[in-house]
């Protein structure tokens, strides 16, 4: 996952003009002109865990509101809130829970996820972001890889009855002591909590979690705090990989906090009251969102469990807020569904962006519509705890339009070919990263870490990148075979191995496609057992509910009698690309 491609448009800044305020000058001509910097910042890093700088943030920035949720009528202040995140903290140890156990988080943007997360750090366990689409063999999935202890999340959302899919899989739950489930299908689970008022079969109610610790509790974990090393995990995301199975990377509370301080400076996050539009689960959300907004005293608004534009701009409108994050695909709706209501915004002043394709007429219309006065472009991975490169203050149009932002402090990158060399600057080639950013690892993937990040501590983010002299960067292609969809990766292969489970698929392959507003949508190219029998968007519409989040079930479906292959049987699926560019010019025409 994650804010892997932002802008790509636009030109390379020409390397004479630009070699006068390059950031590493070495001493040779060949070396100057190698893809390679080292940002050294300004300010030093820190050695501190996330529940320190939530007691930080508390002493400095007491009565200012942390977190406010429009939708359910909820507020903290850095006081309040961390009073709260204490006794979730407390519950969990009194739940039996130990150091570096897993959290599942499963879940919308509501308050008690937010909480959870923070009050997981305090006790020194490992929250676990879990899409909140996600149906009941996705769930399983997550559950299993990282041995998830304790689940916490809301009854209901949209379509989605938690309670009733976490038993499909943990079906004792019905006859299990609160706090003391026995699965036979899930033997790492204890705890089940959903945050409800109703009495359910063996799962406790946040309220319940709140009230298990007492003072003497609390005590034990303000005195936990120096016990928890910074450089040990505090949160996994889940990330796709070539096995066509989600990866799991670990994050770590250095990570997590230097990130937080150092994207806050760049985005001058003191004082901002800060509209979330993207997923508390997402690195975007959790990351380049929550943890600026902890360290340098931000506000967050939530406006409602899942984007809903209209609800945005009333938040916006009603809370003042000054900063807006979102996908490229959200601020399209924000667009459309202002144009529509015509609200007073009058208080916004920066629009921070990452995970898909930003154009020129969606940087107008910000402005002119949205009345966004400053914008921050976000370039990142979730193996990089989600930001390498981000605009600058007083950038220009040209550079936010055509460049993924400037390399982020105190970090090395450099751009290399296939063997592993650097290439000139200007050249495309593979962007690599090194320092306090990187994750820890793939969760139980020694093999895959290797893959990614070599002994030499050098990340490969698998995007094909042209990196500049004076710090500036974009995308030129990706490595990886990877489809971003609105923001959210997905990857090809988990939906071809589903979809080729259908009694009438013989063979199938997905592809990203150009989309106006996504920037990707997914096509399904099928080969039928039966060409008798037609399967259409619908069918598969059907044949996914409750087995694949609706994000990954493709919007185009092609039938062939044959796929291009290689010689060697592998797919072209460059050819498929073409093949579907064809149909839609011939459609177009017709």
């Amino acid at each position: 996952m994650i804010i892997r491609r932002v802008h790509t448009l636009g030109r390379h800044l020409n390397r004479k003009n630009c070699a006068s305020n390059s950031i590493y000058s070495p001493a040779t001509s060949w070396e100057s002109n190698q893809s390679y910097i080292y940002n050294k910042g300004k300010n030093p890093l820190v050695y501190r865990n996330v529940g320190q700088e939530l007691e930080k943030a508390a002493r400095i920035y007491g009565s200012t509101e942390a977190i406010v949720s429009y939708h359910e009528g909820k507020r903290y202040t850095f006081t309040s809130l961390i009073d709260e995140v204490d006794r979730i903290a407390a519950g969990f140890l009194k739940l039996g829970l130990k150091k570096g156990d897993r959290v599942g988080l499963w879940g919308p943007n509501n308050i008690h996820w937010y909480l959870t997360m923070m009050g997981a750090c305090r006790a020194g366990l490992v929250s676990v972001g879990i899409n909140p689409a996600f149906q009941a063999p996705e769930l399983e999935y997550c559950l299993k890889k990282v041995n998830v202890k304790a689940i916490v999340s809301p009854l209901t959302h949209k379509t989605h009855n938690y309670y009733e899919i976490i038993r499909s899989l943990c079906p004792e739950i019905s006859s299990s002591q609160k706090g003391d489930i026995k699965s036979e299908n899930l033997p790492h689970l204890k705890a089940v909590i959903i945050d409800t008022d109703e009495a359910l079969k063996g799962a406790l109610t946040f309220n319940e979690l709140l009230d298990i610790g007492n003072k003497e509790d609390l005590k034990e974990i303000e005195k936990l705090q120096p016990y928890i090393i910074p450089d040990s995990p505090c949160n996994i995301q889940f990330t796709s990989g070539t096995t066509g199975q989600p990866k799991a990377a670990v994050l770590s509370h250095f990570n997590f906090v230097n990130n937080g301080i150092h994207i806050g400076n760049r985005n001058q996050t003191t004082g901002a009251r800060i509209c979330v539009q993207v997923p508390l689960f997402h690195a975007f959300g959790v990351v380049v969102t929550i943890m600026p907004a902890l360290s340098h005293g931000g506000t967050l608004v939530l406006p409602a469990p899942a984007f809903n534009p209209e609800a945005s701009l009333r938040s916006i409108v009603d809370e003042k807020c000054t900063v807006i994050h979102g996908t490229p695909t959200m601020y399209v709706d924000l667009i459309r569904k202002q144009k529509e209501l015509n609200l007073p915004l009058s208080t916004l002043k920066m629009a921070v962006t990452g995970g898909a394709i930003c154009t020129p007429q969606l940087f107008l219309d910000m402005q002119n519509i949205l009345k966004v006065k400053e914008f921050r472009n976000v370039y990142g991975l979730t193996e990089s705890t989600a930001s390498i490169f981000l605009t600058r203050a007083n950038d220009t149009v040209e550079q936010i339009l055509t460049t993924v932002g400037h390399i982020q402090d105190d970090i090395e990158v450099k751009v290399i070919d296939k063997d592993g060399n650097t290439v000139p600057f200007g050249q495309p080639g593979e962007l690599c990263v090194r320092g306090y950013l990187t994750m820890l690892g793939y969760y139980g993937d020694e093999q895959k870490t290797k893959e990614t990040i070599g002994s030499d501590k050098w990340l490969r983010t698998g995007d094909q990148f042209v990196l500049q002299p004076d710090g500036y960067g974009r995308i030129v292609g990706r490595l990886k075979e990877m489809i971003i969809r609105g923001g959210e990766n997905i990857f090809p292969k988990e939906i071809e191995d589903f979809l080729n489970t259908h009694e009438n698929i013989m063979e199938a392959y997905v592809i990203g496609v150009p989309d106006e507003r996504l920037g990707e949508e997914l096509c399904a190219f099928l080969r039928l057992q039966d060409d008798t029998k037609e399967i259409t968007r619908d069918t598969l519409k059907e044949f996914s509910k409750g087995k694949l989040a609706y994000f990954k079930v493709p919007r185009y479906v092609v039938t062939v009698k044959e796929f291009p292959k290689t010689t060697s049987g592998k797919i072209q699926k460059f050819k498929l690309l073409q093949q579907f560019k064809t149909m839609q010019e011939s459609n177009a025409s017709t």
